[in-house]
């Protein structure tokens, strides 16, 4: 991006008591901590970095094999395998703390199996300067319940909801499941519980099959689909979302450039988030931010934000 073409779009975007200085973030478990792309290009060009998912303890995460391709798409089942959160203050988090201090704003993603896991990670993290608001991903099971998912029961994501709300003033995030009857319902009850934005969607479950040693490819048998394969029911989620909700969102599920990102804008998304597009372009987040600034200069759009839920039906 040239200097010139910088001051002539406003790319800046509110995101609930945070503004970000570009929509352009990237999806946690698709950039880790922020250090590993960092021979590729300079991370603090970007909006946002979604933090690896944290748990109280250390994880390994499922045995391979547990990522793929698929037409379209990607299927992974990593196991949210992560440092834990002592690994994160000694390991991580002075280079957040650097990334953040260049005008970067850091989302921390929770992954809990319980609401007092939820919990126990914010009580350690509103301790850091470097972390400016918090992601709940509630796609995790809940042992306490069977093993059901945070995100498919109304009654216990609301409790998570309303618990980790009274812990912070940092922005709370929910990351919506996609596997819901109705997940514009879901970001509703998310709202009224304290929620201060959503991120949607999450992966869909999935399996591929080896035909030749008919066995499954994963070793877990099915994992998360990822990828161009699911944005356009990324795209109708979040905008019939966008529709039920007065809170922002932002947007992932498939985007691999700039046109995919504003299609997200227009839906109603207020920023977005790449991830697959990680693994295949490891330079797509900054071409999908150049992509979106000469979007706008060709279409004399003088604010990003005049883009968000621009969708003309």
């Amino acid at each position: 991006m040239t200097a010139a073409a910088a001051t002539c779009v406003d790319l800046s975007v509110k995101l609930g008591s945070l503004r970000l200085k570009n929509p352009v973030t990237v999806a946690s478990g698709t950039f880790g901590y922020g250090t590993e792309y960092a021979h590729v290009f300079d991370s603090t060009l970007l909006g946002g970095v979604f933090l690896k998912a944290l748990t109280m303890n250390p994880r390994p995460g499922n045995p391979p094999n547990r990522i793929c391709e698929t037409s379209s798409g990607m299927l992974n089942s990593i196991g949210l395998q992560n440092v834990g959160i002592d690994r994160f203050f000694s390991e991580k988090e002075p280079n957040c703390q650097r990334i953040a201090s260049a005008g970067v704003t850091i989302f921390a993603n929770l992954a809990g199996q319980t609401i007092e896991e939820f919990e126990q990670l914010i009580d350690h993290l509103e301790t850091t300067t470097a972390v400016h608001a918090y992601e709940l991903n509630v796609s995790c099971p809940n042992v306490n319940k069977g093993g059901c998912q945070f995100g498919q029961d109304q009654t216990l994501l609301r409790e998570l909801v309303i618990a980790t709300r009274k812990l912070t003033q940092r922005p709370i995030i929910v990351k919506l499941s996609p596997q819901v009857t109705d997940i514009a319902a879901m970001g509703v009850l998310c709202e009224r519980a304290g929620a201060d934005a959503l991120s949607l969607i999450n992966t869909f479950p999935a399996m591929a099959i080896d035909a030749q040693s008919r066995r499954p490819v994963l070793n877990t048998i099915a994992g998360g689909l990822s990828g161009p394969a699911i944005k356009p029911i990324a795209l109708r989620m979040v905008y019939q979302t966008a529709q039920a909700v007065s809170i922002p969102i932002i947007g992932m599920g498939g985007i691999m450039n700039a046109t995919d990102a504003i299609e997200f804008l227009l839906a109603g998304a207020s920023a977005i988030s790449s991830g697959t597009a990680n693994f295949v372009n490891p330079n797509a987040p900054v071409e999908i931010l150049r992509g979106l600034e000469a979007y706008c200069i060709e279409h004399c759009v003088d604010r990003v934000e005049q883009l968000i839920g621009g969708l003309q039906v």
